[in-house]
């Protein structure tokens, strides 16, 4: 209830205002005083101040009627209901305010709690942290040190590269160019006859002579190669074989798939025929140039169409030139196969289809043929091994014949390769 107190003074009968006082309950004993004008003349103005006791004073000041007659108070109650309602409204927002102040300080005390919390947390963990720290410091460290090998063994990478592609050019130079150059006599018309005594000669210098001498200075790869026999002067392109039995050899005949034919003329057989890199016959003068230049070995590969592989060794190997038509000097026989080549075709000449040797037209190749053979590799290529007299040859055989293999003449082999080396040859370790 809001207590409503009228003060009249008798004194003030005579003045011209009136004035009213009001006490109602207080909203909040620190709000100061505040003042209210109310709507017109007629109702004056409108002051409240805070009790001690708590009750809030209101004083009106009203303007007098009928000159001596003090208005009715409740003829502004409207006046009055406004101030009040905005009382009211104020007290209401003040008790949202401490409300939410009472909850922004329940929020800060849980926010400290936690804050606490974290730091007893990091307080336990700064040891931990501070080995973590020293763990990173020694990656960093580490990973310094790395980057800086990385970055040595990387100039050390392209240095190697560098290095390998030079070495890669001076193979390619190798295997197609000798690198050298090689006795060339070149008379001039023009000499007088003191001066042709001393003709223009170009010095061999460092030419590889043999596939051997090409093992020799560190090449063990097996390929195509040129080499400059030593008699012969001029280059000619060889194939290696650097496995075979520690490598070194020059490959001088080669049959494989029967792509070639080896039914060819006397000039085919003294100049050369065939693909080195498949079935191929070295040429005759070759083999002379190759196999006369020192002491050679010649190894003879062999393997039948049930893929077993044998192959026969002579210690000593040798073809004389055309003059003494290229005659076979073959002897020192081991191996795992028994011979057949050199107790019966050592000291025979060479022959061709067009030679007008009889064997070498029946078995339709060039060979040392003595009556006839028994041994002929490079004969008519069978697919399969076995033939029979009237497959091509009706006058006798003619296959790829090493007659020990099975006792037999009509047994022709899957595979043959003949290959020469230096008879004392000594296959290194290692490059």
């Amino acid at each position: 209830m809001s207590l409503l107190r009228f003060h009249a003074n008798p004194a003030s009968m005579w003045t011209a205002l009136c004035v009213v006082f009001i006490l109602v309950p207080g909203a909040d004993a620190d709000s100061p005083t505040a003042t209210h004008n109310g709507g017109g003349a007629q109702c004056g103005e409108y002051t409240n101040q805070v009790m001690e006791d708590g009750m809030c004073r209101l004083v009106a000041t009203l303007p007098q009627l009928d000159e001596q007659r003090c208005p009715d108070m409740f003829r502004c109650t409207d006046e009055v209901s406004y101030w009040l309602r905005e009382n009211q409204e104020r007290k209401q927002q003040v008790a949202s305010l401490q409300e939410t102040v009472s909850e922004l300080q329940e929020e800060l005390r849980s926010h400290r709690r936690r804050i606490k919390a974290l730091e007893h947390q990091s307080e336990e963990k700064q040891p931990a942290n501070a080995t973590v720290e020293q763990l990173f410091s020694d990656l960093e460290t580490r990973y310094a040190e790395a980057t800086s090998s990385l970055q040595l063994q990387g100039s050390l990478i392209l240095d190697l590269q560098d290095q390998l592609h030079n070495l890669t050019v001076l193979m390619e130079q190798v295997k197609r160019n000798p690198g050298c150059m090689i006795n060339i006599v070149r008379p001039n018309s023009l000499m007088n006859a003191q001066g042709a005594l001393h003709p223009e000669v170009q010095h061999v210098r460092s030419c590889p002579i043999d596939c051997a001498t090409i093992y020799y200075n560190g090449v063990r790869r097996s390929g195509l190669y040129t080499v400059v026999p030593a008699h012969g002067g001029m280059p000619v392109e060889v194939y290696c074989d650097m496995d075979t039995d520690g490598g070194g050899w020059t490959v001088i005949q080669r049959r494989v798939d029967g792509m070639v034919s080896f039914d060819r003329s006397w000039r085919d057989y003294k100049e050369g025929f065939g693909d080195l890199s498949t079935e191929f016959w070295l040429g005759n003068d070759h083999i002379h140039d190759l196999s006369t230049q020192g002491e050679y070995s010649l190894r003879i590969e062999l393997e039948d169409w049930s893929n077993k592989h044998k192959h026969a060794l002579y210690q000593s190997f040798s073809v004389e030139d055309e003059e003494h038509q290229y005659r076979l000097q073959v002897s020192g026989f081991s191996g795992s196969v028994q011979d057949s080549f050199s107790w019966y075709h050592d000291k025979q000449a060479f022959s061709t289809p067009d030679s007008g040797n009889i064997c070498a037209e029946i078995s339709h190749g060039g060979w040392w043929y003595n009556q006839c053979f028994y041994a002929n590799l490079n004969g008519v290529y069978y697919r399969g091994g076995r033939y029979s007299p009237r497959a091509r040859g009706p006058l006798g055989p003619d296959g790829i014949v090493w007659y020990s293999w099975r006792d037999s003449d009509y047994y022709s082999l899957r595979q043959v390769t003949m290959m020469i080396r230096p008879r004392y040859f000594r296959p290194h370790l290692s490059p």
